[in-house]
């Protein structure tokens, strides 16, 4: 599971014009530790005399996220797979000879009742003037505010938030400075739950990390993207055993053929502690499963854009994340396709979310 060295060419691989008019912070001279808040406060924004941050390459392109957008084609996509499932089923009952005429009924049907469905807006629409929609706290645009509940998230030296079509994204710039971490553990692993992202990964090479939790040896879970063997394919990953040896992290995978660079992605994860099982969901749909026996209960908060392992930071995120979503229950798969449409889990109420709105 150890990735290769980072290599700050990979975090420059970007598609060809600035995702949104985003100067480039100061590199600080070291990456503050610990739990809670950075201590070094440096504002988003560029300061006079500084150029780009070092390490890294301002992309000179990642679209602007329009979450309607992005839940408008995720419906529009599953609403042909119904439509063709539904008209194999036709097929082969016409072949048959049974049945035929029950179902071309109940396709009629159902395609009149599916054919314009309700969808709710990824996000509402910001106002530059509407500061309960602000993504940070009042004062303080270095900690990202929780919409759900009291799980503000500090921002790394290097890490900055911009409004964008439809809300609000936070971009990573694949370095040691460059995360957001809550004060505290949020998620307790040795019972059910969820996490979600829109992500957008702008690096070809090196193992990515979106949401990850834990500061010591090793992460108990991970989502993004695994590059540790020959092939770049989304990942649930969990660490099921003290000592974080690579022997007891099992993961949940996409298909090395689903694309993981330079395009919009929802990634979800979910873990069922009844059923011993982990899901990774990509745009809403069911990509990989895992039993597992269990995950690892280390200590240490929520992160956003980087993961521990055996021991030290990596899988810095190069790219940008949002409508970040953390629930204490594992989402069924309907559920999950609703995210993709821009619900928030139907009536599973998010215990922490940032950058929604």
């Amino acid at each position: 599971m150890t990735d290769p060295v980072e290599n700050p060419e990979d975090a420059a691989a970007a598609p060809g014009q600035s995702p949104w008019n985003t100067p480039s912070a100061p590199e600080p001279s070291a990456a503050p530790g610990g739990y809670g808040y950075p201590q070094q406060h440096i504002p988003y924004g560029q300061q006079p005399g500084f150029g780009p941050a070092t390490g890294y390459q301002q992309p000179s392109y990642s679209p602007q996220p329009d979450w309607q957008a992005l839940a408008d084609a995720n419906e529009a996509r599953q609403r042909r797979r119904h439509r063709l499932r539904t008209g194999v089923i036709v097929l082969v009952a016409c072949v048959l000879g049974v049945g035929a005429g029950v179902v071309a009924l109940h396709y009629t049907k159902d395609t009149k009742d599916t054919a314009t469905p309700s969808t709710p807006s990824a996000s509402p629409s910001v106002s530059a003037s509407a500061k309960a929609d602000s993504p940070t706290v009042p004062g303080d645009d270095k900690v990202l505010a929780d919409k759900s509940g009291q799980n503000n998230l500090a921002l790394g030296p290097d890490a900055g938030v911009s409004q964008v079509t439809n809300g609000y994204a936070v971009r990573f710039r694949s370095n040691g400075n460059s995360y957001a971490q809550s004060t505290a553990q949020l998620i307790d692993v040795t019972k059910s739950f969820s996490i979600s992202a829109w992500v957008y990964n702008e690096a070809p090479n090196v193992s990515r990390s979106a949401i990850s939790q834990g500061d010591g040896v090793s992460s108990s879970f991970s989502l993004g993207r695994d590059a540790s063997g020959a092939d770049r394919k989304w990942v649930f990953k969990v660490q099921t055993a003290a000592g974080g040896a690579d022997s007891t992290t099992l993961q949940a995978e996409a298909a090395k053929s689903v694309n993981t660079v330079n395009e919009w992605v929802l990634l979800t994860g979910t873990y069922d502690a009844g059923a011993k099982a982990i899901t990774l969901y990509v745009n809403g749909e069911p990509a990989g499963a895992k039993k597992v026996p269990g995950i690892w209960a280390g200590k240490g908060p929520l992160q956003l854009g980087r993961a521990r392992t055996h021991g030290t930071w990596g899988d810095y995120w190069a790219g940008v994340l949002g409508h970040v979503m953390v629930w204490d229950k594992a989402l069924t798969k309907d559920q999950v396709a609703g995210l993709s449409k821009g619900q928030a889990g139907g009536d599973a109420k998010p215990i922490a979310s940032w950058l929604i709105g």
